[in-house]
């Protein structure tokens, strides 16, 4: 049991709201899959999975261990595996999970093991590499894949994909296209000689945004679900979905020439009070944020944060503030608070969320 008095909340309705949003920019039978992977972006993938099951299509995951979580919560969506290892392939089968085959020797051992078993039409989906060069085929292995699809009649191919290295960059617009353009002939290639038809996706959340001509049978919703466009304009018409919050467990009156923190890093100049709250590092709070750098939210006022953050714990300002022990404490509630997090640490609101740490209590808001 997580009694850890820090807690994410999770809002089930602004997660609704973002698909919807999302999902009114598609045609009416462009299909919907949502990636849940990273404990769904630093929510969790299990709520996250329960809240929207009925209005998506499909579910992705990045590795296997994250697919059979969902089904041994009774999650009977499809879910797209987009990086399984060789190792997992079995635990892929037994939990009906759908792996993303994306070089020969993923490929080779996966058919081994359908014709070995055998599987029989076996839901798989292949990725080739348009420009992204992290995971997937190269367009000249086309020949050697039919030829290898033919030989087996143990797997099915329910997806071909690729997936856009800058589909949110107007700078990008000409290397963007390339990639849709080099996808669809991949798949004319394939669906020439294959003799039949899967599906096809491309597009992540910028892409919907970005590039909804290149739609094609369905989308790849991520990050936009969790209340981020990679634009301001957009992520304006999205809803917050992760709210973390803590109280406080003590405050100290710090006199003048006192010091507050490892390393004596804060030196009182005047009269002091500091509040002490329950997260730190090891909950995904950057050291980044330390000395005034981040800050958090008392009773509606910023407190700043003072000192080094510690493992455990950070020290806030609240000299100003009224407020007691025992208070609640916001350390971020909405997305712009969570950008400028991101960007005093250098980084992505990617990162800030998936940062929290699997120690803070998860609680679902409806």
């Amino acid at each position: 049991m997580n009694n850890h008095v820090t807690v994410l909340e999770i809002d089930a309705n602004a997660v609704l709201h973002n698909l919807d949003y999302f999902k009114q920019k598609l045609q009416p039978e462009t299909k919907t899959l949502v990636v849940v992977k990273a404990f769904g972006y630093g929510s969790e993938s299990v709520e996250i999975a329960k809240i929207v099951q009925d209005k998506v299509d499909y579910f992705a995951v990045a590795y296997s261990n994250e697919g059979i979580v969902l089904r041994e919560a009774g999650i009977k969506t499809p879910i797209l595996v987009l990086h399984p290892q060789i190792q997992n392939l079995k635990d892929i089968v037994k939990h009906r999970l759908e792996p993303n085959l994306y070089n020969f020797k993923i490929f080779d051992a996966f058919i081994k093991l359908a014709d070995e078993a055998p599987l029989m039409n076996y839901p798989v989906h292949i990725k080739f590499n348009t420009g992204l060069n992290r995971l997937g085929f190269w367009h000249t292995d086309v020949p050697n894949i039919i030829s290898t699809l033919k030989s087996s009649n143990n797997i099915v191919v329910k997806s071909i994909f690729s997936h856009l290295a800058a589909s949110e960059d107007f700078n990008e617009q000409e290397f963007t296209v390339g990639q849709i353009n080099n996808f669809a002939y991949i798949v004319k290639q394939i669906y020439e000689h294959l003799g039949y038809e899967p599906m096809i996706h491309i597009l992540n959340t910028s892409g919907i945004i970005n590039y909804p001509q290149a739609q094609f049978d369905m989308v790849r919703l991520g990050i936009g679900l969790y209340g981020f466009g990679n634009h301001p304009d957009v992520t304006a018409q999205l809803k917050n979905t992760h709210s973390l919050k803590s109280i406080i467990s003590q405050i100290h009156l710090i006199q003048p020439g006192e010091t507050v923190g490892y390393n004596r890093a804060f030196v009182a100049s005047s009269p002091t009070r500091s509040a002490t709250i329950p997260i730190g590092h090891a909950d995904g709070i950057s050291r980044r944020l330390g000395n005034k750098e981040g800050f958090v939210i008392i009773n509606n006022q910023p407190a700043p944060i003072i000192g080094n953050v510690c493992m455990d714990m950070i020290m806030v300002d609240v000299t100003k503030i009224e407020c007691k022990e025992g208070d609640e404490v916001i350390i971020f509630n909405h997305q712009q608070h969570i950008e400028y997090i991101a960007h005093k640490c250098e980084t992505i609101p990617y990162e800030t969320i998936t940062a929290i740490s699997q120690r803070v209590k998860r609680l679902v808001k409806s």
